[in-house]
């Protein structure tokens, strides 16, 4: 089976077409190597996808017939994914929560207030 219809099947990707793209931009490795969509899959292999800025890690223990519900993904593969991955992710989201968003407009008078208590804060 082919790694971008493995993907699709077990659920990484919305549609197969997305993981075409992501097999393209070298999102998608097997066994170490970055493949091209049309890679074949097999018992054994291990998988590396990037997503959303976490890297998952598979091992395929199976190949399914066609796409299968949530509830059935585990039987065709193991997510070897480590729990660092995850925690490395929440940590970037509040890292960015504190950035105002582009066009949102002027810093308002108590994000000034802030702004000027941290600088004065760092003179003294």
């Amino acid at each position: 089976m082919r790694v971008d219809k493995y993907l699709w099947c077990i659920r990484y990707y919305k549609t197969r077409s997305i993981a075409t793209k992501a097999c393209k931009k070298g999102a998608v490795r097997v066994n170490d190597v970055v493949v091209k969509a049309s890679r074949d899959v097999y018992h054994g292999d291990a998988i590396r996808v990037r997503k959303n800025q976490i890297n998952y890690a598979l091992l395929v223990l199976d190949l399914p017939e066609s796409r299968l519900g949530a509830k059935l993904v585990d039987m065709y593969r193991k997510d070897t994914t480590p729990k660092e991955a995850f925690e490395q992710n929440e940590l970037l989201k509040y890292s960015k929560a504190y950035y105002r968003k582009k066009g949102v407009g002027r810093p308002s008078k108590k994000d000034r207030r802030d702004l000027e208590d941290f600088t004065h804060s760092e003179e003294e």
